[in-house]
C-alpha cells in the first residue's frame, strides 16, 4: 500500500490555524485520512492574512497566502461561525461522525465555546483530540497565546545556540510551529493506532514548548551536573576542527563542512593542500581560528555544490546550505522527485514538497492544492450532515457559513 493510502477512511477535524496544528493535519491528509479545515469567514486562518482590509478582501487576498497553502493541501474547508448555537451544533454533528479532532487555540478558547474534549467526547465517546496550545492545557501559561518564535523563546533554545558575542540567537522565526507540528503528526497516528488497538479514543495534550526541550536536552543536562549552562560556540565543536560553515563563490554561497576523524582529515588535505601545516585534531582545536580563516579563503573560490560533491565523494560530511529558490534546483531532491507542483487558483502553479518519508521508490502523489475558504460547504454539510439547498442557503443568509472573509465593522 503506498503512503498516499495508509489513512483512507479516516476523518479528521481540524480547527487549527497557523502552521503548527495545519502542519500536523497536512501530513495524514497526504497519507489518505479525510481532513476537514474549519474556519469562520469572521475567524479565518490568520496564515491567509496578518492584516485583513477591504481592499484585500476585494482582490481575493486570502486565497493567495503561500505559507497557508503550503500546510493546507489536499485538505476539505468549511466555514461555520462557531459563536453561534446553530454553526456550534454543526460542528458537534460533524465531530460525531469523525475520528479526531485537532486544535491549536491558546487553552481558554475552546471550553468558553463549550467546544474542548468533555464537551466534544459527549457527542463521540472514542474520539480521538490532539490539542496543541503552546504551553499544554494546564498550568499557569495554559491561557497564553504565543507564536512559534515565542515557543522557542521559552524553551531556553536562543540561550543554548549562537556565539558567546552574541545576544540569544533563534534558530529560525517560527521554529516552535515546525517542531510542534511534526510531533503534533506523531501524536494523531500514535493516538489513531491506539484506537484502532483498543477501540478508545483519548484527549493527547501536546504543550508546543516541551516538543523543542529535547532539542536542548545537552543544555539541561550540562546546568544539572556543573550548575552553569554550556559554553555557547556557536558552529565550533568542542572537540573537533574544522567543523563550520565557510562561503563559496558567489553572493550569500556556504558550505557546511565537519571534520570528526583523521581519515576525513587526510581526505580534507587530499582536496585542499593549503591545509597541510596543522597537524593533529588537537592542534586543530587550538588553531581553530586560523584553520577556520585558512579554509575559508580557499572555499571562497569554490562552487558550493561542486565542491560538496567533491568532499562527499572523498567521505567528508558538506552539505551546501540552499534557500528557497535552490531548492528547486537541487539535483538530489529533483531525482527524488520530491517537489511537486499543484495548479491552485488565483494564484497558478506552486511547488510543494513531498511527504518526508514514503512507502516505495516514489513520493506519494499530491492530489489537491490547498482549499478556497468554504468550497467545500455543500461537499461536507450537505455530503456528510445531509443539509438539503434550502438550509444551505439560510445558514448563508444567516452568516453561519460563507466563502469570503468578512471584517469587523
Amino acid at each position: 500500500m503506498s503512503t498516499d493510502k495508509l489513512l483512507n477512511g479516516l476523518r479528521i477535524i481540524d480547527l487549527s490555524m497557523g502552521w503548527a496544528g495545519p502542519l500536523a493535519a497536512r501530513n495524514l491528509a497526504d497519507m489518505g485520512a479525510q481532513v476537514i479545515k474549519v474556519e469562520s469567514c469572521t475567524h479565518f486562518d490568520w496564515w491567509r492574512s496578518w492584516e485583513a482590509t477591504p481592499e484585500w478582501v476585494a482582490d481575493n487576498g486570502a486565497e493567495k497566502a503561500l505559507p497557508y497553502l503550503s500546510v493546507n493541501r489536499n485538505k476539505l474547508d468549511i466555514t461555520l461561525d462557531l459563536e453561534s448555537p446553530t454553526g456550534r451544533q454543526l460542528l458537534l454533528d460533524l465531530v460525531a461522525k469523525a475520528d479526531a479532532v485537532i486544535e491549536n487555540y491558546s487553552g481558554s478558547v475552546l471550553p468558553k465555546l463549550k467546544l474542548d474534549y468533555p464537551h466534544l467526547k459527549a457527542v463521540n465517546n472514542e474520539l480521538v483530540m490532539v490539542s496543541m496550545p503552546a504551553f499544554g492545557s494546564t498550568g499557569p501559561w495554559a491561557n497564553y497565546r504565543a507564536y512559534g518564535s515565542t515557543v522557542e523563546h521559552s524553551s531556553g533554545l536562543p540561550h543554548l545556540t549562537g556565539s558567546s558575542h552574541q545576544p540569544p540567537t533563534m534558530q529560525h522565526v517560527a521554529l516552535g510551529d515546525a517542531i510542534g507540528g511534526l510531533n503534533g503528526t506523531a501524536a494523531l497516528l500514535s493516538a489513531l493506532w491506539h484506537k484502532q488497538k483498543t477501540g478508545r479514543g483519548q484527549f493527547v495534550d501536546l504543550s508546543q514548548v516541551e516538543c523543542l526541550i529535547p532539542l536542548g536536552a545537552e543544555g539541561v543536562l550540562h546546568q544539572s551536573v556543573h550548575g552553569s549552562p554550556p559554553p555557547r560556540r556557536g558552529n565550533d565543536h568542542p572537540d573537533f576542527s574544522p567543523h563550520g560553515v565557510y562561503p563559496c563563490e558567489g553572493e550569500d554561497q556556504w558550505i557546511l563542512i565537519q571534520i570528526s576523524s583523521e581519515e576525513q582529515w587526510l581526505a580534507l588535505q587530499g582536496v585542499c593542500a593549503h591545509l597541510g601545516r596543522f597537524g593533529n585534531n588537537e592542534e586543530r582545536v587550538t588553531h581553530r581560528a586560523e584553520l577556520d580563516k585558512t579554509l575559508a579563503q580557499w572555499t571562497s573560490n569554490q562552487h558550493s555544490t561542486v565542491l560538496m560533491q567533491q568532499l562527499q565523494s572523498a567521505g567528508i560530511t558538506a552539505a551546501t546550505l540552499h534557500n528557497g529558490l535552490s531548492l528547486l534546483e537541487d539535483e538530489h531532491l529533483h531525482a527524488r522527485g520530491y517537489m511537486q507542483w499543484l495548479d491552485r487558483a488565483f494564484v497558478g502553479k506552486q511547488p510543494h514538497p513531498s511527504l518526508p518519508f514514503r512507502n516505495g521508490k516514489k513520493a506519494s502523489p499530491l492530489n489537491n492544492p490547498a482549499p478556497t475558504l468554504g468550497q467545500h460547504n455543500k461537499q461536507v454539510l450537505g455530503g456528510i450532515l445531509g443539509l438539503d439547498d434550502t438550509e444551505l442557503e439560510q445558514l448563508q443568509l444567516d452568516g453561519i457559513i460563507g466563502n469570503k472573509p468578512t471584517l469587523p465593522i
